[in-house]
């Protein structure tokens, strides 16, 4: 069953063509990874997904139903949940303070919220570091804070955007062990933008890959990275560089 569906999405910022009539649609409890070389259009993407931009063309459905239009919070309360590239977490609150924020999109009571965020905590093994300010976390702890917080408020499906830029190989492999336990444990579906390839290969059911704005393949995730328009446009360029 498709959990998101994206047809014909596309964006311009004046002159520019961030987003190019791209299509696209996740089955629930799968893992999609969007690739591309930096400036396809990958985050612009994310932000349309999650109502932080409006389309110019096309439609987007989220669960059945059409979600283009609604304010992000909305978007968030039906069960969409994002990252970002650059995490900002509120510096001066606890760890456990920032999770439990997230815990508070669908939890007023705030003794609950504490609570209910140790199953989050936990997930990204940060439990026992709940009382750190967030602005005493190293990179990779920062990251998986980020992710924490977005799944305190129990999406369905979860937008991780570079999740693993900076973090060293043995860094990767514990977000992506985490990541891949949430998946199957508990069924999140997860779409993720990456640059990372052993990442993206260790975790997606599917690679989506657009450049300029555009796509120009989709499919598994070997088949993807055999594909000589993937290779000249990123694959390449990456290895190169």
């Amino acid at each position: 069953m498709s959990l998101l569906r994206l047809d014909g999405v596309s964006k311009r910022f004046r002159g520019l063509v961030a987003v190019d009539n791209v299509s696209l649609t996740v089955e629930a409890g799968t893992v999609f990874a969007i690739i591309g070389p930096n400036g396809a259009g990958k985050t612009t993407l994310f932000s349309l997904i999650a109502g932080a931009l409006s389309l110019d063309t096309g439609a987007i459905a989220f669960d059945g139903a059409r979600i283009n239009g609604l304010r992000p919070d909305q978007i968030c309360m039906r069960g969409l949940a994002r990252t970002f590239q650059i995490v900002r977490p509120f510096p001066a609150l606890s760890v456990h303070e920032n999770v439990a924020i997230g815990v508070m999109a669908r939890e007023s009571n705030v003794a609950l919220a504490f609570a209910r965020a140790e199953e989050s905590l936990r997930a990204f093994d940060l439990w026992d570091k709940r009382e750190q300010r967030a602005s005493a976390l190293t990179l990779p702890d920062r990251k998986r804070l980020e992710m924490a917080r977005a799944l305190a408020t129990r999406p369905k499906m979860l937008l991780l955007d570079e999740t693993m830029a900076g973090l060293r190989p043995p860094e990767v492999d514990r977000v992506v062990e985490t990541l891949r336990a949430l998946n199957r444990d508990t069924g999140l579906t997860i779409v993720m933008i990456e640059h990372v390839m052993r990442a993206v290969t260790s975790l997606a059911d599917r690679v989506h890959v657009l450049n300029h704005g555009a796509t120009i393949a989709e499919g598994p995730p070997k088949q993807v990275m055999r594909d000589p328009k993937v290779i000249a446009s990123y694959l390449g360029a990456e290895a190169l560089g």
